[in-house]
């Protein structure tokens, strides 16, 4: 019987060294990185999409008010005279939360509203006509 040559026992014991194995566990590393990256960033953005819709429709019930009582100053609504008039009658005002899961309150009292934290305006986008944390251009 003839011994297996130095080619025929290297193509029996294939597999993967060392440095193959490390540059695909690096690569697989660098690609969950970029997803999740990206996951997060889609999450604020969404976050924003949501409070402008909400601002959005505060905004509608403000001037739908202000059409029933056209001496009311926007300066003087609250939150109770607005709710009847925001679409699909919820029965309380809209919440929001922020991209750090803080609690945000809407501002009934300008026109359009804004989104409080606090005592200060909260647009963490930094643009009051990009449609996100904000009623964008109208």
């Amino acid at each position: 019987m003839k011994a297996p040559s130095n080619l025929q026992a290297r193509q029996k014991c294939r597999g993967l060294s060392l440095v193959e194995i490390t540059l695909v566990i690096g690569l697989m590393l660098t690609l969950a990185g970029i997803v999740t990256y990206s996951v997060s960033s889609m999450t604020d953005w969404r976050k924003g999409r949501d409070a402008s819709e909400k601002l959005r429709a505060v905004y509608l019930a403000q001037k739908s008010f202000l059409a029933d009582q056209p001496s009311k100053s926007y300066a003087t609504f609250t939150n109770e005279e607005l709710i009847p008039y925001l679409p699909g009658r919820p029965g309380a005002m809209p919440t929001q939360t922020g991209k750090n899961n803080e609690t945000l309150t809407i501002n009934v009292q300008m026109m359009p509203p804004v989104l409080k934290f606090g005592s200060s305006n909260y647009d963490p986008s930094g643009s009051a006509t990009d449609g996100l944390w904000d009623v964008g251009s109208l």
